[in-house]
């Protein structure tokens, strides 16, 4: 099925070929009709399925091609997509830079981490459509740089993600702000009884698109975890990022601090690595992130902050250096390998006080987990001593490749019986 067959214009669907869209994904396929129809939508649909071209090219049709575009350029976008967090509003906004390109659509985008001033004045020069976060987009309204009155179609990109992060309270302030005659398309990783209550709020009889397999993951990822005592935790991802096949990887810690160790560690360790978190300038977040695209850097730290915003074609390693809290955030983090039907690999570090985390995960994946222990780096037995220290990392270059013995994790305990422990919930 061709672009063409979907309702889009020609001017639209001539360039996609020189982007690299050749046929339109499952996401695309069954949402652009139901949009450019002029419904409102509910759509699901797992991460790097190509859910930003599914809304916005029909968005751009709409509001630039089949309406005429207002000779006036006040401060009134007529088209708004909220996403979660900056990467995502930056990613968001280049996308919809090249699907409009043929039109000379007008975006900009809004997020925090940036001086106010750069974007006031694009607003000033008006916007075709505006890509923004919720926090920074009401510090621009109370500060009057925007005027939310004319949008027509407005767009929530992760809308799971974007409740987890706790913007529902600015999301209902917004819309109040935006005219209740409008086309609004929800998009979702999940339909949890929280997006579906979202959807009822903020949409009117929405077409549910639900293109998901069923899978949370895509089956192309394999999923390992490694036993490690909690003092040799570098130690080991610097030996699991050396084992061949050696490509880019992406690292999730938990904590900014923790990244910024472990980045350290890393470059020590002869391992070229950036670090990317929320008390990063925007500036040397973006310089980080387009480092890791173009491969001069070859292992990227992240917090969770990255987990939802990256958009890396082929990333065939993602590590949990550590667990998540909430073992949705697994799916999220893993979801940036894998995709567009690649095979990718998930490795997360495993103490022993991370088991129940563990468990929680496994709950979420049709696939089992497979535990592998590396001899020399299996997690301390209870009681025993923890190990004094970490080795050089100059000494851990030459260290040779060491066998694994792996077994499977069925998610029913932490002992090799497979019996759950008595402390387990």
């Amino acid at each position: 099925m061709p672009f063409s067959t979907l309702g889009l214009t020609p001017a639209l669907t001539t360039p996609l070929a020189r982007l690299g869209y050749t046929r339109p994904t499952p996401v695309q396929a069954a949402s652009i009709p139901v949009i450019m129809e002029g419904h409102d939508l509910l759509g699901r649909a797992q991460t790097g399925t190509g859910k930003t071209a599914a809304f916005g090219l029909p968005m751009i049709d709409r509001l630039l091609v089949r309406s005429a575009r207002p000779a006036t350029t006040a401060r009134k976008p007529r088209g708004l997509v909220l996403v979660p967090t900056r990467e995502l509003a930056s990613q968001v906004h280049a996308s919809l830079l090249e699907y409009g390109a043929p039109v000379k659509l007008r975006v900009t985008a809004i997020y925090g981490g940036v001086g106010m001033r750069p974007q006031v004045l694009a607003l000033q020069r008006g916007s075709d459509i505006v890509v923004a976060t919720p926090g920074r987009l009401l510090d621009h309204v109370q500060q009057r740089t925007i005027d939310l009155s004319g949008v027509e179609i407005l767009t929530l990109d992760e809308a799971d993600r974007m409740l987890d992060m706790g913007f529902l309270p600015p999301l209902r302030q917004l819309l109040r702000l935006i005219p209740a005659k409008r086309q609004t398309l929800l998009f979702s990783a999940t339909f949890s009884p929280e997006v579906v209550h979202l959807s009822k709020d903020f949409t009117r009889d929405a077409k549910r698109v639900d293109v998901s397999t069923g899978d949370v993951v895509a089956t192309t990822v394999t999923h390992r975890v490694y036993p490690v005592g909690d003092g040799r935790k570098n130690e080991l991802l610097a030996h699991v990022l050396k084992q061949p096949p050696v490509g880019q990887a992406l690292v999730f810690c938990k904590t900014k601090r923790g990244s910024n160790r472990v980045g350290e560690y890393l470059e020590g360790a002869g391992v070229n690595a950036a670090v990317i978190h929320g008390n990063k300038s925007q500036n040397a977040r973006e310089r980080a992130l387009a480092d890791f695209k173009t491969g001069r850097v070859a292992v990227l730290v992240a917090t969770d902050i990255a987990a939802r915003g990256l958009d890396i074609a082929e990333l065939p390693l993602v590590v949990n250096y550590d667990l998540p809290l909430v073992a949705a955030d697994y799916v999220h983090r893993v979801g940036r390998t894998g995709r567009a039907g690649l095979a990718g690999r998930a490795v997360s570090l495993l103490t022993g006080a991370d088991r129940g985390l563990l468990r929680d995960i496994q709950k979420l994946l049709p696939e089992t987990i497979e535990e592998v222990t590396v001899d020399g780096f299996t997690a301390s037995r209870p009681g025993a001593p923890r190990p004094g220290g970490q080795r050089p990392p100059a000494r851990h270059g030459d260290r040779r490749a060491l066998p694994e013995r792996p077994r499977r994790f069925t998610g029913r305990g932490s002992s090799r019986s497979g019996r759950r422990p008595a402390a387990a919930r």
